[in-house]
Parts: structure tokens; C-alpha cells; sequence
């Protein structure tokens, strides 16, 4: 049987100390979990504040971990994340088997449209930033690859929710039209338009997304032919994994339908 003991830390809480393997496993994916996207390096006691687990018990897992390349200590004494997660990252993106497909279309769609161009998987009730290119131009949406954010807020949300939630009503009009538009919805200041990219069997694969301030997706004709070009990428994308690209042209109709009768609004209002 797995010995368990209690302590109480230096920081005043107490600890179960659990000996079992899983225990241990559970404690150092905890250490790992600590650093936020924005957290370059932490101290020993602040990994024990956020782990919520005695000093002698993190460092004895940092010692563990270090060994195996997931942490790095640095000269200052604090502590970052090591070498091998970004090796295991780079293994999870091959394993979609998608990275040729979709990485020269974003590169396309950000040189077209100027703004960042991304892709999105679900992760629970999360959605992960798989792949994204960003323009050259200042002011810019800039996220980073391996980023989540919560499924329920966001254009890639939508889309993400629609296609893996098929019974939920919410998300009928997506499933109808194949894309969605937030506005303010993550961020007030950011604004983003997404659709679906489908596998061989029809299945979803992710969330095509383009994403710039909030200022610049206002006109609505401008949104409109965002969500063209991606509609176009991702059946690019949906053939080129072996899917059915003729599922989009509906939509794509559609939309042109709008924008002529939005450009011949205006004409006539000149």
C-alpha cells in the first residue's frame, strides 16, 4: 500500500503526502501547470504558492523534472520551463498531420487580409492555438502557439462548439453558414472571424481564424470578405486533407450574394 503522511509547509498549509507514483505524477504536472503564458521564470516559492505544496516537496520534483529536460534552473536560482516540452509540442502538432496543409494558408491569408492568421483545436473546454502567423504591420492581435483560452468566447469558439456539439441549438446558425464573427468577446478591444476545416471522413478537424483589432472588423463588408477568403482557404485545406470541398460553396454564394447587394445599396445611395 502507498504511505501517505501529513505536513504542514512554511507558507502555513497543509500537505498530504501521498508516496504512490500517480500522486507524484499529479504533484509535477502541477509544478509544470504553475507557469502562465507570460511567466519566463519562477521562484521556488512562488511554484509552492501556486502548487500549493511545500517547498521541500517542489524542489525535490524540480530536481526530477530538471533531470528530464521538462525544467530549467537558471543562474538567478529561478526557475524555467526546459527543452522538453517544446520537443513534445512539436510532436502533438505532427500528430494532426495537418502542418503542411494548413501553415502556406495562413501565411496567404495574413499577407492578404494584414491580420493574424490562426488555427484552433478543442482541448476540453479550451481551444488551443495549433498553428498562427502574424502580419508585420504594429498594431496587431498576437497570441502564441500552445495558448488557450476558453471555448465559449471567441469566433474559433463558436465554430469549435458547433462542430463538436451537433445537438446543441445554440450553434445552428454556424453549422448552417460554416462560419462565425466575435466582436469584443475575449478581448474588447480584438474581433475575429473563424470557419471550419473538415478531415476525409467529414470530421472536424479545427477553427480557421482571423483575428485583428476591433477597429478594422467593423465594416461589415470588410468582415464579409474575411470570411470569404477563409471559407476559400478552408476548402483548400478540407481537399487537401482529403475532404469534401463542395460542402462550402453554398456559403461562399451566399456571401457574394451580400456583398452585391450591400455594393449596389451604396451605389444607389450616391
Amino acid at each position: 500500500m502507498p504511505k501517505t503522511a501529513i505536513t504542514t509547509g512554511s507558507n502555513g498549509h497543509t500537505e498530504v503526502q501521498d508516496s504512490s507514483g500517480v500522486a507524484v505524477l499529479d504533484r509535477a504536472f502541477a509544478i509544470l501547470a504553475a507557469f502562465g503564458p507570460s511567466d519566463h521564470c519562477l521562484t521556488l516559492t512562488e511554484l509552492s504558492r501556486r502548487t500549493d505544496l511545500y517547498k521541500s516537496t517542489v524542489l525535490r520534483l524540480l530536481g526530477a523534472l530538471e533531470h528530464g529536460g521538462f525544467i530549467r534552473k537558471l543562474n538567478d536560482g529561478q526557475y524555467g520551463i526546459g527543452h522538453q516540452p517544446l520537443r513534445l509540442a512539436t510532436l502533438y502538432q505532427r500528430s494532426f498531420q495537418i502542418g503542411p496543409v494548413v501553415e502556406p494558408l495562413l501565411q496567404q491569408l495574413s499577407r492578404d487580409i494584414g491580420e493574424t492568421a490562426s488555427f484552433y483545436v478543442r482541448q476540453g473546454d479550451h481551444r488551443l492555438v495549433l498553428y498562427r502567423v502574424e502580419p508585420s504591420r504594429s498594431v496587431r492581435v498576437s497570441i502564441r502557439i500552445g495558448e488557450e483560452f476558453a471555448i465559449d468566447k471567441g469566433a474559433s469558439g463558436k465554430v469549435l462548439l458547433a462542430f463538436t456539439e451537433p445537438q446543441d441549438p445554440r450553434w445552428g446558425d454556424v453549422r448552417t453558414q460554416l462560419w462565425a464573427v466575435s466582436h469584443g468577446e475575449r478581448d474588447p478591444e480584438t474581433a475575429s472571424a473563424s470557419v471550419p476545416v473538415f478531415h476525409a471522413t467529414g470530421e472536424l478537424v479545427g477553427a480557421l481564424t482571423l483575428s485583428g483589432p476591433r477597429g478594422r472588423f467593423q465594416d461589415a463588408l470588410t468582415t464579409h470578405a474575411a470570411v470569404a477568403l477563409l471559407l476559400e482557404s478552408a476548402k483548400r485545406a478540407t481537399i487537401g486533407l482529403g475532404g469534401n470541398g463542395s460542402r462550402y460553396d453554398a456559403s461562399l454564394a451566399a456571401l457574394q450574394r451580400v456583398k452585391e447587394a450591400k455594393e449596389a445599396s451604396v451605389m444607389r445611395t450616391k
